[in-house]
């Protein structure tokens, strides 16, 4: 029985999630997934992109390169400054996946051109693990998380 795979190579399948639209081009990257909501001003070194709100669900933790995946924002009109410091100076998340964003973080998002989507189902931050492999397709709504086995 031929699987399509060569030997030695994984296989891969994925599952989809799926919401509305949201902002920024096709990535992919692998997830952080945090439990605790979360704000670039508060929660995060930004001199090292290290989250070091003690206590924090990922303190310790890089946001650098990442897919941040977050229950939902926190903190106000900073996220917009917060976020394109942050992308200015190659320490912002690759892209930001919510359960439900509030617009001051999405403007803020857009402002620093880092990509974000919410509202999707099923719920990203109990479905995703830390460590999958993401492909966002933040226009079309769609995270595919990539699954070797």
């Amino acid at each position: 029985m031929h699987t399509g795979r060569h030997r030695g190579e994984a296989s891969l399948t994925s599952r989809i999630l799926k919401g509305p639209s949201g902002f920024g081009d096709v990535i992919v990257g692998e997830a952080l997934v945090s439990t605790d909501a979360f704000s670039p001003r508060y929660d995060l070194d930004r001199d090292t992109g290290i989250v070091s709100r003690q206590g924090h669900a990922i303190e310790g933790r890089s946001v650098v390169g990442k897919v941040l995946i977050i229950p939902t924002a926190k903190g106000g009109v900073a996220a917009g400054w917060a976020f394109y410091d942050l992308k200015t100076r190659g320490l912002a998340p690759l892209a930001i996946v919510c359960r439900s964003a509030n617009p001051v973080f999405v403007q803020g998002c857009v402002l620093a051109g880092i990509p974000i989507i919410h509202r999707c189902l099923p719920t990203p931050d109990t479905s995703i693990r830390t460590g999958d492999r993401l492909r966002i397709d933040p226009r079309a709504g769609i995270i595919t998380v990539v699954l070797e086995r």
